[in-house]
């Protein structure tokens, strides 16, 4: 009887011990410990999401789809998010599970597409958004407050000034300029705290030719986006929202034509689709405010051109 008494105390104290140690999961990746869940189910140190974690479209289910650190489930520090190509998508600081800090986000081409510090679910400090070219189309100042202050530039792809002046809590105030692609002055409109005066505007017409020049404008270092897993997904009359688990019906694969939006319910995308890339469509880009600053046009997959945005 007192065999048996041990014999149950031992398999408990056992079965306790192995409890504890199979509750913390992990992976080994290139001779380091990742992915490591504690015992209580908390995301703890760095980890790396792969392909077949995030089921998205056109990613090998072992290739890195971001990564980055966790504390106690909730992001932490840098986390970085790659392209099907394995170039990176973006790097973003993130405290308590939310943007927080520097960021970066660039296109397929390794040009930087944006850059600025978000905090406080909000633009502060300077924000520089580039074409695919390289050429800075947008140059900004913000508040701590996360209002444009101070002087904010626009320019043309080439370069040139499009619209220069000075805003002031978020406002334009005093006058701002908008020019040419040749550099020449269109107009000078005159601003007060966002209201402007209409007595003050000047209209001029260019004093030198604009030259229209036509060319390709393929530009096959850019590619058409790729399904986010955030993604809302339109195809024909079903609405599917994209899971990184998969766990709903596969009602749109990313083939065939299709129309998404982003989180704000803002149309994003539409066209034709292969294996979740916009191949035959448009793009729509939006601005930190939800506000429509380019209407991007892909044939074959690649970039071709702007579409003229309605007022």
């Amino acid at each position: 009887m007192r065999n048996k008494v041990l014999i149950v105390i031992y398999t408990f104290i056992f079965l306790s011990f192995w409890n504890i140690s199979a509750s913390q999961t992990y992976q080994i990746y290139d001779g380091d410990t990742i992915n490591l869940v504690d015992e209580n189910n908390m995301k703890q140190g760095h980890w790396i999401y792969f392909g077949n974690m995030k089921n998205i479209p056109g990613y090998d289910p072992d290739q890195k789809v971001e990564e980055g650190s966790f504390n106690n489930n909730r992001k932490s520090g840098a986390w970085t998010k790659y392209f099907a190509d394995e170039s990176t998508k973006s790097v973003i600081e993130y405290m308590n599970n939310r943007p927080n800090g520097a960021y970066t986000i660039y296109y397929e081409n390794g040009v930087i597409q944006e850059q600025g510090i978000w905090k406080n679910n909000r633009n502060i400090g300077t924000f520089v958004r580039k074409y695919p070219n390289g050429q800075v189309q947008q140059a900004f100042s913000f508040s701590d407050g996360g209002k444009r202050k101070g002087v904010q530039k626009y320019f043309f792809p080439n370069g040139q000034e499009q619209i220069v002046g000075e805003w002031n809590e978020g406002k334009e105030d005093g006058p701002i300029t908008e020019y040419y692609p040749n550099g020449d002055i269109k107009s000078v409109k005159v601003f007060n705290g966002g209201q402007m005066d209409t007595a003050q505007t000047k209209n001029y017409e260019p004093k030198n030719e604009i030259k229209v020049v036509v060319e390709d404008n393929i530009d096959d270092s850019k590619s058409a986006p790729i399904i986010d897993e955030n993604d809302i997904v339109l195809g024909g009359p079903e609405t599917v929202k994209k899971t990184p688990n998969g766990a709903q019906p596969k009602l749109f694969d990313g083939n065939g034509p299709g129309t998404l939006y982003n989180k704000n319910r803002h149309l994003s995308q539409k066209g034709n689709f292969k294996n979740g890339k916009l191949m035959d469509g448009k793009w729509y880009r939006y601005d930190v405010n939800g506000l429509l600053v380019s209407i991007e046009i892909y044939k074959n997959g690649k970039y071709i051109g702007e579409a003229q945005i309605d007022e």
